[in-house]
């Protein structure tokens, strides 16, 4: 399955060679997105574990997944009234902060912002011909049946969540592009980030940039290299997946 929504460092070309780095199904009973973005990840298979957490810190995309699970009928009828335009883009960016709106219709308009930016990063508009397609609202709605949908700090999420045998996947904010995201993650929070996998009763698969910073903060660690083709330029883009397993 599809995630419904494109996002920036999402994993939708990768999330095949994350998935194949889990453990053995039997070795863990619950699974923690704790970067979730675009869910990508967590919707590469029907069900991960009897426990499934998607959680991210961006409070917009939350409320987006939150209605997608409870009133998915209600969203589509709410998006069926935009078109793919750029005065309906700059609007929905004017009136997606404002007071008075339901979180359907944040939703709703957090849905055409990010379908209609350029890369997905909801500031300007893209110009392209993507079409504001809702078909798979439904089978989205019944996968997230069962998942707990937080908005949590990570390191918080991770206390609550840890055990023997959680599974967490990390795709935190890349190395050298924290500027891209509205959410604030600093260089001491990718150092935060490590000391606290470095502690966890669980398992972690994380994913990142391949850059000597990451690789020398998780050299004790298993570290594969990776790439993909770069959405925004021509050519690969270099990256990692390590595991404490």
């Amino acid at each position: 399955m599809k995630s419904p929504i494109p996002w920036i460092g999402g994993k939708s070309q990768l999330k095949t060679k994350i998935v194949e780095a889990f453990p053995l199904d039997r070795s863990y009973d619950r699974f923690i997105d704790v970067f979730g973005g675009g869910g990508s990840v967590l919707f590469a298979k029907d069900k991960h574990a009897a426990l499934e957490v998607y959680n991210d810190a961006n409070s917009d995309l939350v409320n987006f997944f939150r209605c997608l699970k409870y009133h998915s009928d209600e969203l589509r009828r709410e998006i069926r009234y935009y078109l793919n335009s750029r005065e309906m883009f700059f609007d929905c960016k004017d009136h997606i902060n404002s007071r008075g709106f339901t979180d359907i219709q944040r939703a709703a308009m957090f849905f055409v912002l990010i379908k209609t930016s350029y890369g997905a990063e909801l500031r300007s508009f893209g110009c392209n011909k993507k079409v504001l397609d809702t078909d798979d609202f439904k089978s989205l709605e019944n996968r997230l049946s069962g998942v707990t949908i937080e908005n949590k700090d990570y390191a918080d999420l991770i206390k609550v969540y840890d055990r023997p045998k959680a599974l967490f996947y990390c795709d935190p904010p890349y190395h050298t592009t924290e500027k891209h995201y509205d959410v604030k993650f600093t260089q001491a929070d990718h150092e935060k980030l490590c000391l606290i996998l470095h502690r966890i009763k669980g398992k972690f698969v994380l994913s990142y940039n391949d850059d000597d910073y990451i690789r020398s903060l998780y050299a004790d660690y298993n570290i594969t290299a990776v790439s993909r083709s770069n959405s925004l330029s021509s050519g690969s883009f270099k990256e990692v997946i390590i595991t404490n397993f």
